[in-house]
């Protein structure tokens, strides 16, 4: 079985304000990456996997035949040859690792699929992100569709709301710059379900629903506008105010052993910490004009560099 490799995402801009219509910007990041397979060997790691796809594809039956129809034939031959998901992306990571499995789903057995090589205009583009969001609920209960979208299509995307996306370009990096955007690795797994459901919660406040309106979603759209124009010095000046923001009304978010850390880069300017995904655990993203001195002012943590300035 010939098996498409599909990648881990990163949203750069947008989580939590995609929610409430902020843009937001999303690429792909092939560091991590997964693919289906066929096995003999049976393992905890194959068995476990091929049990949550069997799972998986219990839930897909009950999908709308007007959304999406599957080869449940090819699907069901798979499973007789032990079926699985060999993937490098943790998950809980906050980068994609559900919506690299549904992006491979959908590319091996929907039926009349929309291919990344035809011309994807607005609406079929909505089409594919409704399809993905209703596969993707089975994971987190809820699914904007944009994780396995960016996966199947594997180009940046820019979210202009929740309703209107495109594929986009990037900057060129300057692969010998000394800024950069980064992981950092928080030592443990989030859950995307509990995050959202306290985000929603706290936006039947008045008080938080106004910082959201007026701060949080102006801060996010001025930093996906600053990256696609290259704005450096209006990008990092925008970050500061959005990893302030976030320290300040996301706390719960953010791994309490890491408010220290987060601060610190706030009043050293050394680095600029945010969420990446919904939080709770996982990855975080980080961004610095220079990679060397945040590297030493983090030193003992993993970072794994995404973007070169």
């Amino acid at each position: 079985m010939k098996s498409p490799l599909f990648f881990a995402k990163i949203l750069l801009f947008g989580e939590y304000g995609i929610i409430k219509h902020s843009k937001g910007l999303s690429i792909p990041y092939n560091f991590f990456r997964g693919a289906l397979k066929l096995t003999d060997l049976h393992n905890e790691t194959t068995k476990t996997s091929n049990q949550k796809l069997v799972d998986f594809a219990q839930y897909l039956k009950g999908l709308p035949k007007n959304l999406v129809v599957f080869d449940w034939d090819q699907m069901n031959s798979d499973f007789d040859k032990n079926l699985y998901f060999d993937s490098s992306i943790p998950q809980g990571y906050g980068v994609g690792s559900s919506g690299a499995l549904v992006a491979a789903f959908y590319d091996r057995y929907a039926l009349d699929k929309i291919t990344v090589l035809e011309n994807l205009t607005p609406d079929k583009l909505a089409v594919l992100k409704n399809i993905f969001a209703k596969m993707e609920s089975f994971f987190h209960g809820k699914s904007s569709g944009l994780d396995p979208l960016n996966s199947y299509l594997s180009l940046p995307i820019l979210i202009h709301s929740k309703d209107q996306i495109e594929p986009t370009g990037l900057p060129a990096q300057n692969l010998k710059g000394k800024g950069a955007v980064f992981l950092l690795d928080s030592g443990a797994s989030g859950e995307t379900a509990p995050m959202v459901s306290l985000f929603l919660e706290n936006m039947e406040k008045e008080s938080f629903s106004i910082m959201m309106r007026e701060e949080f979603i102006t801060v996010t759209d001025n930093c996906v506008e600053d990256f696609l124009k290259g704005n450096i010095k209006s990008l990092f000046k925008n970050i500061k105010s959005l990893s302030a923001i976030v320290l300040k009304y996301f706390r719960p978010m953010i791994p309490s052993e890491f408010h220290d850390l987060w601060k610190k880069g706030i009043e050293t300017n050394t680095y600029y910490l945010k969420l990446c995904g919904s939080g709770g655990g996982g990855f975080m993203l980080g961004f610095t004009e220079d990679f060397q001195a945040a590297e030493k002012a983090l030193e003992g943590h993993q970072l794994e560099v995404v973007y070169h300035f």
